[in-house]
């Protein structure tokens, strides 16, 4: 029942993917959450982000940021990152998922999802058939209604991990 909500992957951060090993396996789209996966809550791209689409389009991959924020904070995330962008996307609902995938030319089966939150980022990733790659949430400081479900998040992990050690 819970493998709903399991990841493709859990990784440390974002900035530890190996987009490259993915582009030769044909994935040619990425979809990012915002807030504590690529910076912490409410800031503005950093250098590492800037850094990261730069090398992200160079790559060849099409980004787009997915985030249940209003518009005037994914606005100012995205100016000095420059990619397609959903605000108020009402994750975990496909509808926006697929939206993405239609803004940068992508299918389910070479797009990537990369998010902190496994009932909002992974499982709508999920449900509509995207790869998804859960990290850490980069900061701890996070709104009330994050913190309750991370505790909720930790019992899931739980058993995810679990799984996952059983098959090595």
């Amino acid at each position: 029942m819970l493998e709903k909500f399991y990841p493709d992957e859990y990784l440390d951060s974002a900035y530890d993917i190996n987009y490259e090993e993915f582009y030769k396996k044909g994935y040619r789209g990425v979809i990012f959450d915002i807030d504590n996966t690529l910076v912490p809550h409410g800031a503005p791209a950093d250098e590492r982000a800037k850094d990261l689409f730069a090398r992200l389009k160079a790559i060849g991959y099409s980004c787009c940021l997915l985030s249940n924020n209003q518009r005037p904070r994914v606005e100012m995330f995205n100016r000095e990152i420059q990619v397609n962008f959903i605000e108020n996307a009402h994750k975990p609902s496909r509808k926006n998922y697929r939206k993405a995938m239609e803004l940068m030319k992508t299918r389910e089966k070479n797009t990537l999802f990369v998010g902190d939150q496994l009932f909002t980022d992974v499982y709508g990733a999920k449900r509509t058939g995207i790869y998804s790659i859960l990290v850490k949430p980069i900061h701890p400081k996070e709104e009330i209604q994050i913190v309750l479900k991370r505790y909720l998040e930790r019992i899931v992990l739980h058993f995810y991990r679990k799984s996952h050690s059983k098959g090595k």
